[in-house]
């Protein structure tokens, strides 16, 4: 018989660093809850939960900050899937101070300002094969985004706009940042959408215009709006300088006494958003983005905000979260959660 058969055994657990002692509680969902209250509720869960629980956190603590300069990051074909709206009210409520997108954007945001409209429409016909489908459509001269369709006489709409419009003020002077070209769109659609009487919203560039707020697009080439103004720069004295934004971006990043950013997709405009506090002696104080790229291809859009930090980008000490999934899905929430946070308080 052994000696310890008649001790009582007691486990005694490893020392511990990593772990914390909050376990995962159960959200509750109910009739008649606000969007704020079920981000709440996503905080006691875990994975993509918890994470959307944190960005809303940060998000709203930055739109808070009186002292934070705050730029806005909007890749991916956000204007077309329905996001305008979203960012233009953003724009004209003060949570703006900068907005980094791409031509395309801007492009659809201003189809949509002079009276164009985006449908409804598939990303398949279950009763041809996807090449029939396409055919199908390029016929009937409507172009597909996935499950959106434009039809292309918007298009034209758009071109005699920035011929009749925004270029001919501009090819006036030797040479005129990406900025202004921005402005002067948002000038333009603003001015029209007001005349016609459109239905729909001036839109975002017009938002920008009104509101002072800088629009950087530093692959404005990669759009119509930007083919728009190579074939103008032909025949005219129109001259993009696409060193000339550098200046004053790279100024508000380094003069504000608090910085963050929302990142809504990859790409140039993040890189371009992230990119500014490399000349900085500060970093991003707070970071938020919604991706749905993934980490291991080691491409911009998937990196984290984590690898941003070992670059300059952020603070050692920032509040960074990242969100992955569908931004038409989580901007959305992240946005209305965010605004009846801090709208809402006392």
């Amino acid at each position: 018989m052994s000696d310890h058969d008649d001790e009582e055994f007691e486990y005694e657990p490893p020392e511990r660093i990593e772990f914390d002692h909050n376990p995962i509680g159960h959200s509750r969902v109910h009739a008649g809850m606000t969007v704020a209250e079920l981000i709440e509720q996503y905080g006691h869960a875990g994975i993509g939960a918890a994470a959307v629980h944190e960005a809303a956190d940060i998000y709203a603590d930055m739109l808070a900050d009186d002292e934070c300069t705050i730029f806005l990051s909007l890749a991916g074909a956000m204007v077309p899937t329905g996001m305008r709206r979203i960012v233009s009210d953003l724009i004209r409520d003060g949570y703006v101070d900068a907005l980094i997108t791409t031509g395309a954007n801007l492009t659809h945001d201003s189809i949509e300002a002079i009276g164009g409209k985006h449908h409804h429409g598939r990303h398949h016909n279950p009763e041809m094969n996807d090449r029939e489908f396409d055919e199908s459509l390029r016929d009937e001269e409507v172009d597909r985004i996935y499950n959106v369709y434009l039809p292309q006489e918007h298009f034209a709409l758009f071109e005699s706009h920035l011929r009749e419009a925004v270029f001919p003020p501009l090819a006036e002077q030797e040479s005129v940042s990406i900025a202004e070209l921005c402005a002067e769109l948002g000038r333009a659609n603003s001015e029209i959408n007001e005349h016609e009487g459109i239905k729909e919203d001036a839109g975002i560039a017009a938002a920008a215009y009104e509101c002072d707020v800088p629009i950087y697009c530093p692959a404005v080439q990669d759009s119509v709006l930007g083919l728009q103004a190579w074939m103008y720069s032909q025949t005219s004295g129109l001259t993009l300088d696409a060193l000339g934004d550098m200046t004053a971006l790279t100024d508000m990043a380094y003069y504000a006494d608090r910085a963050g950013c929302l990142l809504v997709g990859g790409g140039v405009p993040k890189n371009f958003t992230l990119q500014t506090m490399l000349v900085s002696p500060d970093a991003y104080d707070y970071a938020v983005q919604i991706t749905m790229d993934p980490v291991s291809t080691g491409g911009l859009s998937g990196a984290t905000l984590d690898e941003a930090r070992s670059w300059g980008k952020l603070e050692k000490d920032a509040r960074n979260a990242t969100i992955t999934g569908d931004a038409t899905i989580f901007l959305p929430l992240l946005v209305a959660a965010a605004r009846e946070r801090i709208e809402n308080k006392p």
